[in-house]
């Protein structure tokens, strides 16, 4: 089932250990991101201060994942468009309220996820779009694309037969690489409520391609 879905890069956080046990690529991963944090918490600080560039700066770095988590949640790009312009806004108009020793990411995907979600509650949604798949290698022969069609349409059905929340979950991990945690934060779920969801679903999906893995075992 995996198969299915795109990859994600994302990778278990870092154990907290001390840095003679750690690889020096486990030590420079922590580095950057602290580097990462003090820079994004400099920005705030000039936010704070009126600087309108240092916005633009943070609204350009996380601009990406704040409309693949709006997307994710309501399905249309000109709702989703609509609801990170306005999470933007509120983020600008709440930034004194952020906490400068936290990742300012997961902050600001709260409020974009709270936003898609009473946005999707108030209004009735056209059809969503269907998951975006990467094309077929020009060597795929006719029986193999009709089985990857039919194969998508199966995932299709499956992912629409998942409550919401659940289905969230699953996509905005296994198709848009956020991690367990990250999801977590912006849903304001416990980690192992997250993880559930993930379990479950993936168990139902599992179910629902199982003939597809039969055909090619």
């Amino acid at each position: 089932m995996v198969a299915i879905f795109r990859q994600t890069a994302a990778a278990p956080g870092i154990r907290r250990r001390r840095d003679a046990d750690m690889k020096p690529s486990a030590i420079a991963s922590t580095a950057a991101h602290e580097a990462g944090m003090r820079a994004e918490a400099d920005l705030v600080d000039a936010v704070r201060g009126g600087d309108g560039g240092a916005f633009d700066e943070l609204v350009g770095r996380h601009m990406r994942r704040a409309f693949a988590v709006a997307y994710r949640l309501l399905g249309q790009r000109q709702d989703a468009e609509d609801v990170v312009q306005d999470a933007f806004i509120a983020a600008l108009v709440k930034i004194e309220t952020f906490d400068r020793s936290r990742p300012f990411g997961p902050w600001l995907l709260r409020i974009v996820a709270n936003r898609a979600i009473n946005v999707r509650r108030a209004r009735t949604l056209r059809h969503a779009e269907p998951i975006p798949v990467s094309a077929a290698s020009g060597g795929e022969s006719p029986a193999e694309a009709a089985e990857r069609s039919e194969r998508r349409a199966a995932l299709q059905r499956a992912l629409a037969q998942l409550p919401d929340q659940q289905r969230w979950i699953v996509e905005l991990f296994e198709i848009d690489g956020f991690t367990g945690p990250e999801i977590a934060e912006m849903l304001d779920l416990a980690d192992g409520t997250v993880r559930w969801h993930l379990h479950a679903a993936r168990q139902t999906l599992r179910a629902a391609l199982g003939p597809f893995a039969t055909r090619t075992s």
